[in-house]
């Protein structure tokens, strides 16, 4: 089998910059594609990351990008979108249609590896626009039978740079009481170098042609619980009061509605009214599958949320 080297597109984000930080490590190279060069500029300084400018949903761009690769990494997705049924056009843009491009691109250019984000819960008869999306992108990602795909469904993802525990940590400092809509929805938090771990085993096993893996944590956690959690460690924790489901729904309808990309919306809520935790019913494989033992979120979580945490440290545990 050839050494790697692959494209990873969505690389700038906080999941892509954990992995890339990896395959670094492993003098593994990897061009990543992005929209504003500054907002992968800090990917630079990591040896055998090369970052360009290039629209990736232009097909002969895609085609210029995979040019004697051997495998392509797909980490984009997005949160939000506007109301429509089955989803909004934003996912489908995203979750559905870059991945058909993408794997269509590695068809026409002979790459014969796409490793593909999803989500726990994806479903394309879920109850939220995102799970419809997230299901509907695993159709796209194994559309070509000639590119063998390896699909990832994570819980949420925590670590140094998350925008779940971080944003938590940072409401509490500012209010007296936390109103939460959902405090009861279950989580199976996942820390970020266990799933940048999880895909560049991946990467390098064969075996893992054609497969879906599952990435949930070691514990399960309600939302209260996890809101609890970053307020302590972040030396700012507050009480809860929980939203009754209309409530929520107000509260979530009124934050759509401010400039910016909101805290809440009422896909969110209709995304958390399913477990978001591993189903051993499903029969997918799991962080275990790889070789990987799971870290728990009370081993990190302390140290980047804890007050005062100085910035240079940040940067080197999320490897930039």
């Amino acid at each position: 089998m050839r050494d790697p080297n692959v494209v990873v597109f969505g690389g700038s984000g906080f999941i892509g910059s954990h992995l890339l930080a990896l395959l670094a490590q492993e003098s593994i190279p990897a061009l990543v594609p992005t929209r504003h060069f500054e907002r992968a500029r800090h990917l630079t300084t990591l040896p055998g990351v090369d970052v360009v400018e290039a629209n990736i949903h232009d097909d002969a761009t895609l085609r210029r990008l995979l040019e004697g690769k051997t495998a392509v990494i797909n980490l984009v997705g997005i949160l939000h979108a506007s109301r429509a049924h089955p989803y909004g056009p934003e996912f489908r843009r995203a979750h559905v249609d870059l991945p058909r491009r993408i794997v269509e691109a590695c068809a026409v250019m002979n790459v014969p590896r796409y490793l593909h984000m999803s989500a726990l819960g994806a479903n394309i008869d879920g109850p939220s626009m995102y799970s419809r999306s997230k299901a509907d992108g695993e159709l796209a990602a194994r559309s070509r039978p000639e590119v063998a795909a390896t699909i990832f469904r994570p819980s949420v993802v925590f670590g140094p740079g998350d925008h779940f525990l971080t944003m938590f940590a940072k409401l509490q400092r500012h209010v007296p009481v936390v109103p939460l809509a959902c405090a009861s929805a279950a989580f199976q938090p996942v820390y970020v170098g266990d799933v940048a771990t999880a895909w560049l085993h991946a990467l390098r096993d064969p075996h893992a042609s054609h497969q879906v893996y599952q990435l949930g944590g070691p514990n399960i956690y309600t939302l209260a619980e996890l809101v609890r959690l970053s307020g302590r460690y972040a030396g700012c924790e507050r009480p809860i009061i929980e939203l009754p489901p209309m409530l929520a729904r107000m509260q979530a309808g009124f934050f759509e509605l401010l400039p910016g990309e909101p805290i809440l919306t009422r896909d969110n809520l209709d995304s958390m009214s399913v477990d978001n935790v591993v189903d051993p019913a499903i029969g997918d494989l799991t962080a275990a599958s790889l070789g990987i033992k799971l870290t728990p979120l009370e081993v990190v979580a302390p140290h980047y949320l804890a007050p005062g945490e100085p910035l240079d440290r940040l940067r080197t545990r999320a490897g930039r």
